[in-house]
């Protein structure tokens, strides 16, 4: 078979060294009413948490005629009057966007893009709240972790929904203030693997954030980041600490490794041809095989837990966005992450039993019944190698 194809689209961006916080307080650009706003198509950006808002950001510099939706009066406010505020990797300047919406009015003039930045738990929600202000031939794109796009092209159809595979981390450090955490830039594309104008521009648009690429296989790509994030971003809200931190404990990485093993196994029965992560990482190759799993250690075992401590090096900021909905009061988005596998799994008779514990365990916390500390994972760790 022949590899998918992947179309780039733009330039990597370079580099810049992390910005102390002080250094964001600059004065803000704003593009509302300007004469500067590029033509261009008209975006609203829905969701102005970590992703959405660096997102929003590194538009509204470049003069993008973008608007954002936030149900949060306290990032509306703090956005319209301190503009959008970046610090961490290639931060923008604090920019203001064109509009600061918490409601869309029924006047609104339609948008030729809705950039979907909501938590899973929002996203269907969401994407019908904003359906009425979408152009007649306008685009949803989905920046959701998880397989969202499927739900979302079970409401508006598969042909006016687009996903963009986020490869960069981010947090929120107060209202309208955001750190970026690592660089890297998206994968887009269609569930159909269709090429599509609307990805052209899009991806032309988002290159303000990163690079992109341009794939014809989005469900081999979401399903690789799928597998990643019930690692990543599950046992970082149970261990309660920064990726780098954690990647340097074994049982860790071990039990990250057999979480994405588990994800792998489902989907080659859901018959996905599965992506390599960022270009470099190979889950075909990173799921453990039976005898790893016997092994006390082998070459093959070391090379895998070798590459656990390259991520964990290169992302070492990162933090779970769960672990930070869990502490806001919100619901975490597991059930769209180790759920979407343990009930995926059940359908093809695949037991998962790492994601299955660490779906319950993300739920206990929430819930207040266990404390996300190195300590709760390395139980699990125990739990699931004594099942």
């Amino acid at each position: 078979m022949s590899p998918p194809y992947t179309k780039r689209l733009g330039c990597v961006k370079g580099l810049r060294e992390e910005v102390p916080m002080e250094s964001i307080a600059g004065p803000v650009h704003s593009s509302g009413g300007s004469s500067q706003v590029q033509s261009g198509p008209r975006i609203l950006v829905v969701g102005c948490g970590a992703i959405g808002g660096v997102i929003a950001a590194h538009l509204a510099e470049l003069q993008h005629d973008v608007t954002v939706l936030t149900t949060n009066p306290a990032i509306a406010a703090a956005v319209r009057t301190h503009g959008l505020r970046v610090r961490g990797e290639s931060p923008p300047a604090p920019s203001a966007p064109r509009g600061v919406l918490e409601a869309l009015a029924p006047d609104v003039a339609p948008f030729d893009y809705v950039l979907l930045a909501v938590q899973p738990p929002q996203v269907e929600a969401a994407a019908k709240s904003v359906l009425g202000s979408l152009k007649g031939d306008g685009k949803l794109v989905c920046f959701q972790n998880g397989l969202c796009e499927e739900r979302i092209a079970a409401l508006l159809g598969a042909e006016r929904v687009l996903g963009a595979v986020v490869a960069w981390g981010a947090s929120m450090v107060e209202p309208g203030v955001y750190d970026r955490t690592s660089a890297g830039g998206f994968a887009i594309g269609r569930l159909d693997g269709a090429t599509d104008p609307s990805l052209e521009e899009i991806g032309r648009v988002l290159e303000a954030v990163g690079p992109v690429t341009q794939t014809q296989n989005l469900r081999g790509a979401r399903w690789s980041k799928l597998a990643i994030n019930c690692a990543i971003s599950t046992l970082g809200t149970i261990g309660g600490d920064r990726l780098g931190a954690l990647m340097r404990l074994r049982y860790a990485r071990r039990l990250g490794l057999e979480v994405m093993t588990e994800v792998v196994a489902v989907a080659r029965a859901e018959r996905v041809r599965l992506e390599k992560v960022s270009g470099t990482i190979d889950l075909d190759w990173i799921a453990l095989t039976d005898a790893e799993r016997a092994a006390s250690g082998s070459p093959s075992l070391v090379a895998k837990h070798g590459l656990m401590l390259a991520v964990g090096a290169r992302y070492r900021r990162l933090r779970s966005s769960m672990l930070a909905a869990i502490e806001r009061g919100r619901a975490p988005a597991v059930d769209f992450l180790n759920g979407e596998v343990v009930e995926r799994g059940k359908r093809h008779g695949i037991r998962v039993p790492a994601n299955a514990a660490a779906h319950e365990l993300v739920w206990a916390i929430a819930r207040g019944e266990a404390n996300p500390a190195h300590a709760t994972l390395r139980d699990l760790y125990e739990r699931t190698r004594r099942g």
